[in-house]
């Protein structure tokens, strides 16, 4: 008898249509199966045809009968043949059935790792789509404020154009508001003087009337212009009352109209410079500056020559009397005061400071030279003169200038080319008035 076996198994993963199809092949056949479950296998065994058994069991049936102990043995070994071949084939089978489990559990984890890969590819497309959207709308907010940006800069500068014009047209208002205030103080000034001098002569006839003879001798020594050096002599010479003096240039036959204070600290001071209302124009030239300007009765610059021949012949002290807009006054003195040539741009020497004017002294440095706005002789390229107006020392355009620009009350602050003296007022505060005079250090 030939037995064979035949086996077949299908897993969950396998398709059932193709299990099928061999199945119904092998009943056609005529072959019995056995199928045996295992987890989520399944295996089908085919056994021997029952015909063919048959006919071995006649055959065995006969040759029993003429041998049976012989052929009993004989089937007793090939049973046991046939049950070592089934029990190495059964080992066989359960090896595959292990090896089996083992793939189906790594395909599982496969499936399972593959599925987990997915999501997370999933979930990282949905992040990047989110990301995208997310950058979408911020470079749409980008744009949207650099365009407002744009129209708040543009906005920004149209103001700002408009602000120019206004400026440029109050610049001009002020400008010419400026011209008539200084034509008003002009007029003014010379209303004042008018009236000034046509007091003055009432009231040197009244004194001519009323007085002495001593003081009518003054008046008339006045009149008739007697000419002195300096107004400390006029003063050693008996006339004691302040005004207008004739002095003689030195070395010269040369005249000098000038005032004369003959009550300040004693008299005998010889006035070289006077600002009190803002009449006359102090921004000269070189020459001007030289020979004197103005009028002795009201303001002037007496002339850098007569003073510098004046101050080399012997030593002479210099005075300066200031006034505020508040009724205030200080004063500066120096021991020892002189000018040189014109050959060393009229230099300014000074020693010896006192006075409330200040403890450090507010004419710049001593020993610069003068300087005036057709001749730059300052230590400073930006032309001093022209800058702040008027002549004067100037260092690095220093802390004085008694020659600057007069601006009446409520228009003398923060006025840096205004008459200023730094160490009492400050740079930026324009006075009311100034003296400048000076007699010799041995009267």
């Amino acid at each position: 008898m030939q037995l064979s076996v035949y086996f077949f198994w299908g897993c969950s993963f396998f398709l059932a249509s193709g299990y099928n199809s061999f199945s119904k092949s092998m009943e056609a056949m005529g072959k019995k199966q056995y199928q045996v479950q295992h987890g989520s296998c399944s295996y089908t065994f085919l056994l021997p045809e029952t015909d063919n058994c048959r006919s071995s069991a006649a055959f065995v049936s006969n040759a029993v009968q003429r041998d049976a102990p012989l052929d009993y043995d004989d089937s007793v070994q090939r049973l046991q043949l046939l049950e070592n071949i089934m029990e190495n084939n059964t080992q066989w089978l359960m090896k595959v059935l292990n090896q089996t489990t083992r793939l189906e559990l790594q395909l599982l984890e496969h499936s399972l790792s593959t599925n987990k890969l997915e999501r997370q590819i999933s979930d990282q497309t949905n992040e990047i789509t989110k990301l995208q959207e997310k950058n979408s709308f911020l470079e749409k907010r980008v744009l949207e404020m650099e365009d407002k940006h744009t129209l708040q800069l543009k906005s920004i500068k149209d103001e700002k154009d408009q602000l120019q014009v206004l400026v440029a047209r109050q610049n001009s208002i002020i400008e010419e508001l400026e011209k008539q205030l200084v034509t008003a103080t002009v007029n003014n000034s010379v209303l004042q003087k008018q009236q000034h001098d046509l007091m003055e002569t009432v009231h040197n006839l009244l004194t001519m009337i009323s007085t002495p003879n001593s003081a009518k001798n003054n008046f008339i020594a006045k009149e008739e212009q007697i000419s002195f050096k300096d107004c400390a002599e006029a003063y050693k010479s008996g006339l004691i009352t302040s005004g207008i003096y004739t002095l003689t240039v030195p070395n010269t036959a040369q005249e000098k109209k000038a005032y004369c204070d003959m009550e300040t600290g004693g008299g005998g001071w010889t006035v070289i410079q006077r600002r009190e209302d803002g009449s006359v124009d102090f921004h000269r030239t070189w020459k001007e500056y030289k020979m004197g300007f103005g009028d002795p009765a009201g303001e002037y610059w007496l002339g850098n020559e007569f003073v510098s021949q004046l101050t080399n012949q012997k030593r002479y002290v210099l005075k300066i009397h200031l006034k505020d807009w508040e009724g205030n006054e200080a004063y500066s003195l120096y021991d020892h005061f002189s000018l040189a040539n014109e050959e060393l741009k009229y230099r300014i020497y000074l020693k010896g400071l006192t006075g409330t004017a200040g403890k450090i002294s507010s004419i710049s440095q001593p020993g610069n030279d003068f300087s005036t706005k057709d001749a730059d002789n300052d230590k400073c390229i930006c032309k001093c003169s022209q800058m702040l107006t008027g002549g004067w020392w100037f260092d690095a355009c220093g802390p004085s200038n008694l020659n600057g620009m007069y601006y009446p009350l409520r228009q003398n602050n923060n006025k840096f080319n205004g008459i200023k003296w730094y160490y009492w007022k400050g740079s930026g505060y324009s006075l009311k008035a100034t003296t400048m005079m000076i007699r010799p250090a041995d009267f």
